[in-house]
């Protein structure tokens, strides 16, 4: 993703990437709950798993679901 400037994450004014990564008809669905939530994307564009803020970007389950997205086609 191209990086922006500040955005909200959830609320009235929930920007529109926000909305389609947490919304009812995402996967992981929820509102964002602290700033280092971690939302996979695939090379698709639709979301593969979502982690939360007290996951080490380092582990094992989140290392393995990158490398399987990495991986599919």
């Amino acid at each position: 993703f191209p990086l922006t400037s500040k955005v909200d994450v959830k609320g009235a004014k929930q920007h529109p990437l926000y909305a389609a990564l947490t919304g009812k008809d995402s996967p992981a669905p929820g509102p964002v709950r602290w700033n280092f939530e971690k939302i996979l994307v695939g090379r698709d564009g639709q979301v593969r798993q979502r982690f939360d803020a007290g996951t080490e970007p380092d582990a094992p389950e989140l290392l393995q679901a990158l490398e399987a997205a990495l991986a599919a086609k």
